[in-house]
This record gives structure tokens, sequence and C-alpha cells, in this order.
């Protein structure tokens, strides 16, 4: 069957789904569709996957588009799952502290609803008013404060899938105390959608801080030894920052105006905690650095600045320069090294680079932009600096001409026959977001 012919007998099937032409939604990025199919309801999207699966007919699945540069090898499928429509809250029980939500839901719609409740999702993603919920769990996103947040997999007690087949599975609960049986959830959270559409996510929430600051320390000369023993002694102390992240000198002007290399000490709590802990900080300033610290809005502000920065496929445009963004994951201590030698790239690849990492985690988002020679020598340049230190290092952005250049995941884990033999048994006619992931999943 053609893909217009299978359009067409869609359309006569579902007739109240509505189905707009590929061509409206056609994006440098890839990972477009022939036609794309915008879904109100779980069934709708069984319906359609199930109907895809019967003809034998490939599926991308996307939200609002924020990830549409995170890996995929197919440039057009024949059908592109848009559920940016399927969005609303379900069931917010505020005395348990748990939300469910349908996957389509803005991140940034998500925060403010809470916050009337004096509550909020433990995340931090890049692009909150874009990213939906759901391609925030499907990516396993998350931003510098999973220092005291904690990942996706610490946030999400119970989802609701639509496997390839047209079947409603749910695993895990909707209540925090869940521990009968395997955690399913961690299967599906980080799987780039390959093994099923997230229909439903349930999450635990936690209070909003009654008070927040971030205290940003600019190191003179670039001197990372002073910086490091800092943190040294921030670490091994009683202090609970959620969030403790070096900043590259391009980067940290961009967000306070000094072009040195920064560190970024975040903390939320009771008023007097953070006080309390903001004093301590300032017992153990190295003698030269400079100092500021942001209060409450201004905190806000920070991080509300820090998280549009990461290039996004959101009314993302071919442009002349090339953006990418990497994930570089290695030991706490060796993000020092991560930032000093992709920031060198600057200079040596006439490129530009915004950079960060947690020390806390180890985690790090390099984002390049310069011409296509210079950010692909670029990322081969900071994936053999993350493999050199043990670590690894995945592409969460580039242009899909340039994906097909190089190993947007890497190579293969020793457990890649596990993540194929999987995919394999949920999904036999790959239809589902076919090579999105690891190893061509």
């Amino acid at each position: 069957m053609v893909v217009s012919d299978f359009i067409t007998e869609l359309k006569t099937k579902l007739p109240e789904v509505k189905i707009e032409a590929g061509s409206l939604h056609t994006s440098h990025l890839g990972n477009n569709g022939q036609a794309v199919v915008f879904p109100k309801s779980e069934q709708e999207i069984a319906e359609v996957l199930k109907f895809a699966n019967r003809h034998g007919k490939k599926v991308n699945v996307m939200g609002n588009g924020t990830k549409r540069g995170f890996g995929g090898l197919v440039e057009t499928a024949d059908l592109l799952l848009c559920l940016a429509e399927y969005k609303g809250i379900v069931e917010h029980i505020v005395g348990d502290m748990t939300l469910t939500v349908k996957a389509g839901t803005p991140f940034k719609e998500l925060q403010t609803y809470l916050a009337k409740f004096n509550q909020q999702i433990s995340l931090d993603p890049s692009n909150p008013e874009h990213a939906t919920i759901g391609g925030i769990i499907a990516a396993n996103d998350s931003g510098p404060k999973r220092l005291g947040y904690g990942a996706a997999r610490d946030v999400v007690i119970g989802l609701r899938m639509v496997y390839p087949d047209g079947t409603i599975i749910r695993s895990g609960g909707k209540v925090v105390k869940n521990v009968a049986g395997y955690d399913m959830n961690k299967l599906y959270i980080g799987s780039m959608g390959t093994l099923g559409v997230i229909s439903e996510i349930t999450v635990k929430l936690r209070p909003l801080p009654k008070y927040e600051s971030v205290i940003v320390l600019s190191f003179l000369e670039g001197d990372l030894e002073e910086a490091r023993s800092f943190v040294r002694k921030l670490l091994d102390s009683m202090m609970e920052p959620v969030a403790l992240e070096l900043i590259n000198p391009t980067l940290s002007e961009r967000l306070i105006g000094e072009r040195l290399y920064s560190v970024a000490v975040s903390f939320e709590d009771l008023e007097s905690s953070v006080l309390y802990q903001q004093e301590f900080v300032k017992s153990i300033l190295p003698r030269n650095a400079k100092v500021k610290i942001l209060q409450q809005d201004k905190a806000e502000s920070f991080w509300n600045e820090f998280y549009s920065i990461s290039p996004n496929g959101v009314g993302s445009e071919e442009k002349e320069q090339i953006e990418a963004a990497l994930k570089i994951g290695v030991v706490n201590m060796d993000v020092f090294s991560v930032i000093r030698e992709s920031h060198l790239l600057e200079d040596s690849h006439n490129i530009l680079v915004e950079s960060n990492g947690g020390l806390g985690h180890g985690l790090c988002q390099i984002n390049l932009k310069g011409s296509s020679d210079d950010v692909l020598s670029a990322i081969d340049h900071v994936r053999k600096i993350a493999v050199r230190l043990g670590g690894y290092a995945v592409v969460k952005h580039l242009p899909y001409a340039l994906r097909k250049e190089v190993k947007v995941w890497g190579e293969e884990p020793a457990h890649f026959f596990l993540l194929e033999g999987i995919k394999a048994k949920v999904d036999p006619n790959r239809i589902l977001n076919d090579k999105r992931f690891v190893g061509g999943i």
C-alpha cells in the first residue's frame, strides 16, 4: 500500500483525528513524517499505531518538537505522531503529592499550575516552555538541579504506554510507596520512544522552596585549581546545594557579564537555612574570586536564562551556522577537564562554545555553533576527551544531514544485545521511532 492510499484509509477509519500533510511540518532536523497525525485521546493513539503496525508503516513520535534533533537516522517516516494536542491533567492528589498528566502537556504549564498549590515537579529540563512532559521522560532530560532533585527515573512512579501493536499497558502505580515487582518504568524512561508511546505519566511532587538563592563565583585568570579546592570543601561539608555547576567563560559572560570560569551554587529551602548555607560559602571563598549573590526573583531569572540556551527543534529553521549540543558524562571532578578543554575549541576550531557541567553528578552540556566542518571536528574532539576520562558523549542536537556523519550515541555498549532483544520483542516490525536510539534501534 503506498503512503497516499494508507493515509486515505486512515482518514476513513479515524475521521475525527486531525491529519495534515507532512510538508507543513518538515524540519531540516529530520524525524519528519509524510503525514502528521494529531490524536487527542489515548485510544486514538492506540488506533493509529495498530493501523500502522498492521500495514508495516514507520511512525516517528514527537510532542512539541524540542528534541527533534536528538537522534534519528530516518529523515521522513510514513507518519509523524504529534502529541501536542494530547495534553491536560488527569489527576492531582494534593495531599498525596502526586500528579498524573497526559504526555503532550508542556512542562512550564504544569509547574505554573502546581505553584498554586505550593508544589512542583522536581525536574529542571531545557526549554520548559515548549518541552512536553512526555518528551522529557522519553529522553530522560534533566538540568543542573539534578544534584538536589535527582533524575526523571527518581520522579516518575507510574506510566501508561501504548505499544506499537496498539496494546495499552501500565507500569508502576499512582502512589509513592510502590515497590512490588520489577520497576518497569526505568525501562521506558530514556528509551527515546522506541518501545512505545508514553500516554500518561504519574510523578511524585515536592513542595515549592520557601527561599532560593544562587551564588556565582568567578575565578580570575582561569584559576581552576582555586575553583577545584572550593568545590571540594563545599562537597565535603554538610551543606546541601541543589546545583553546583561549572560554567565556561563564554556562557558566564552571557549569564552574569563576567568572561571568566564561574561556579554557580544554588540553595533552596527555608530562608533561614538558605542564608545559613550562604554564610558558610562566604567563609570558604577563595581570596581572588568575584562573587555575585542572586536572591529569589534574580535567582529565578538566572535559571530561566540558563534553561533557554540549549538549541532545540521548536521553530528551528536551517541557519548558516550549525548548532549542536552534546551531553557528556564523567566522574564529577573530571568536569573541570571537560569544560576547560572544550572551551579551548573556540580558538582551535573557530566556533562558539557555551558549556556547563555538574560538579556533584558529572553531567556536562556542551553547546557548539559554527561551520559544519568545525562543529563535526569539535564533536569528535569532545568525544575523545570524554572517552579518555572513562565517560561517554551523546549528541543531543544536530541537523539530520550531519547526524549521518557521526555516531550520535557513541559506540554500542556491552549490554547492547539486551536492548536489541527488548526492541525485537516489543516492536518486531520496527515501526516506532526506528533508528532513533543506541546502535540504530
